[in-house]
């Protein structure tokens, strides 16, 4: 059936997010991503109050202990007993605390994983980045505002709430000593503002050094047989160690700001400890008129700065998870294609371009300059002509990898850029220059484009696309497995596999980008006879430069300079 024409009932409508720019949007993902994990941080901080309290009775008694030895109080094995369980308390608790953290932090990085991955699936192609790049945005970045959720939020949290109730018990024992902890607490943010001036743009820079490192490092050890062929090896490996420099500078830079920040810590509960010292200097006099409270006060230091020294110790984490949010903001962020989404895929689609112009840049001629052509169902166009005339550029705007600048693109007499680019690629199958063959058996792969598909259909595609008749020939057949790249394939055996994908995914357009580049001709015949059963009954656009595909297909259309030059049947 046609693209439905009830609207209500065919299409969804799909509105698109804001975008913002790099600062803005870190500081938005950061924020959206916090209220998301404000359920799982829960638990981490009631457990660090949990280990807070436990603290301040462990000092109480441990105040009476030390009085008892002082000669100034009385208590026995009971209060050591009970000072001893409440440290195994404290440390249970603190077990189970890191293992609420560590979970904030996955759940937040595979649902951060999750959606830059589904964010680079729907862009496709037209994400111009290199794929060093793209993986170090869904690995490094992600990766690294791991402790942001895990350590960061809950530390934040927790150097408000439980130095406030420390401070708030200690002022009950003696006024003045709660007095100099809450004040002696409140430097801690202030050393870690003057310390932290500059360090969120020292982040985003070592990460903008390692994007750049490992963008470089993938791309290089794909081209490494070129890079050898060339003797380039040791000339490439010196810009690497060059590129690697640039990194270790950039990370000593932001290393430099946690050791700073942890001794500004230090040196902040230091102070602490000689003004309370000074305040109860009568206590080694043993002219103290409280000393239980004395002692108990000194013995708090810990417990109240435990959790602020914890949120100094995570402060480079939220410096880098600015810096790596800044990268992952504008993915992320990236306002979601609009469009409508189909109610069900038509049987049959007809394809038509009516004065289709687009251009990639301004200072470059464009790549479809007026282009119309109509394709019926279970006819097959050729799309001919030189390199650069155009041809991909039709294939990417029919796969929803590209929007036409000008004209109209209509599937079904349906205004195709009314769907979502998604909508678009369930339309179609598509069968490249090169097949990508990913690493397992040869079954998997062309499942691949059906994963739902069983075994009895993935045969009926691999014996449409002649894959059975090389791989009845192999020991394991259709589990044979293959190497990453196709290893252990030749080119058209590859080409197969792909040619048995579209056969599998069964859609009502197909679209081939030279499918029988870089064959022999021996091969090529066998490519192009699959090819031929796979168009029948179907939509199809070829874009080839093979005199041999030229004769053996219905309409031939020559593009050149992104227009039409002639149309004519095949064999004239």
């Amino acid at each position: 059936m046609p693209i439905s024409a009830r609207p209500v009932l065919g299409y969804r409508d799909v509105m698109a997010s804001p975008s913002t720019g790099a600062e803005a949007g870190a500081a938005s993902l950061l924020k959206r991503e916090a209220r998301l994990e404000r359920a799982r941080l829960l638990s981490p901080v009631l457990l660090g109050l949990g280990i807070a309290a436990c603290g301040i009775a462990q000092a109480f008694l441990l105040a009476r202990l030390l009085a008892t030895l002082l000669g100034r109080a009385e208590a026995g094995w009971p209060e050591l007993a009970a000072a001893a369980a409440l440290a195994l308390l404290m440390a249970a608790l603190g077990i189970a605390q890191e293992r609420a953290q560590l979970a904030a932090g996955e759940d937040a990085k595979a649902r951060l994983r999750a959606a830059a991955f589904a964010h680079l699936l729907a862009a496709g192609p037209a994400d111009d980045r290199a794929v060093g790049e793209k993986s170090a945005l869904v690995v490094e970045r992600i990766e690294a505002l791991e402790g942001y959720f895990a350590r960061w939020l809950p530390a934040a949290m927790l150097a408000v709430l439980a130095p406030l109730m420390v401070a708030v018990v200690a002022a009950v024992a003696d006024p003045l000593s709660g007095l100099i902890l809450l004040s002696t607490g409140l430097m801690v943010p202030v050393a870690q503002a003057l310390t932290g001036i500059g360090a969120a743009q020292a982040s985003r820079r070592q990460f903008a050094a390692l994007q750049r490192l490992s963008g470089r490092f993938l791309d290089r050890m794909r081209g490494l047989p070129v890079l050898v062929l060339f003797n380039q090896q040791q000339a490439e490996a010196q810009r690497l160690g060059t590129a690697a420099e640039e990194l270790r500078r950039r990370t000593m830079r932001v290393l430099r700001v946690a050791f700073i920040s942890a001794g500004a810590m230090e040196l902040i509960i230091a102070a602490a400890l000689a003004s309370l010292a000074y305040h109860h200097g009568a206590l080694v006099r043993g002219a103290h008129p409280a000393p239980i409270a004395a002692l108990f006060t000194l013995l708090l230091v810990p417990a109240f700065f435990a959790p602020l020294r914890a949120f100094s110790a995570a402060y480079h984490e939220q410096l880098s998870a600015r810096g790596a949010a800044a990268d992952l903001a504008p993915l992320l962020d990236a306002p979601e294609p609009e469009g409508l989404l189909l109610e069900e895929v038509p049987p049959k689609v007809t394809v038509t371009f009516q004065d289709v112009g687009l251009s990639y840049a301004a200072d470059r001629p464009p790549a479809l300059d007026g282009l119309s052509f109509r394709v019926m169902p279970g006819e097959t166009l050729l799309l001919t002509g030189a390199s650069g005339a155009g041809k991909t550029t039709v294939l990417r705007i029919l796969m929803g990898f590209r929007r036409a600048d000008r004209g109209r693109v209509a599937i079904n007499g349906r205004d195709a850029t009314l769907l979502k680019p998604a909508e678009l690629r369930r339309l179609s199958s598509y069968v490249g220059q090169r097949a990508f063959i990913f690493r397992g058996s040869i079954r998997d792969n062309i499942r691949f484009a059906r994963p739902d598909a069983d075994d009895a259909a993935v045969v009926a595609a691999a014996r449409a696309a002649q894959v059975m008749a090389f791989a009845d020939e192999l020991p394991q057949g259709l589990d044979t497995p293959v190497g990453e790249g196709g290893f252990g394939l030749s080119g058209g055996q590859a080409q197969r596999v792909a040619v048995a994908r579209a056969f599998l995914r069964d859609t009502p357009l197909v679209l081939l980008d030279e499918p029988t580049a870089h064959l022999d001709p021996g091969t090529e015949a066998v490519v192009l006879d699959a090819v031929r059963r796979l168009c029948i009954g179907r939509t199809a656009i070829v874009a080839t430069h093979a005199r041999a595909a030229r004769n053996a297909f219905g309409q031939v259309l020559e593009l050149q300079a992104g227009r039409a030059a002639g149309a004519r049947m095949a064999g004239e």
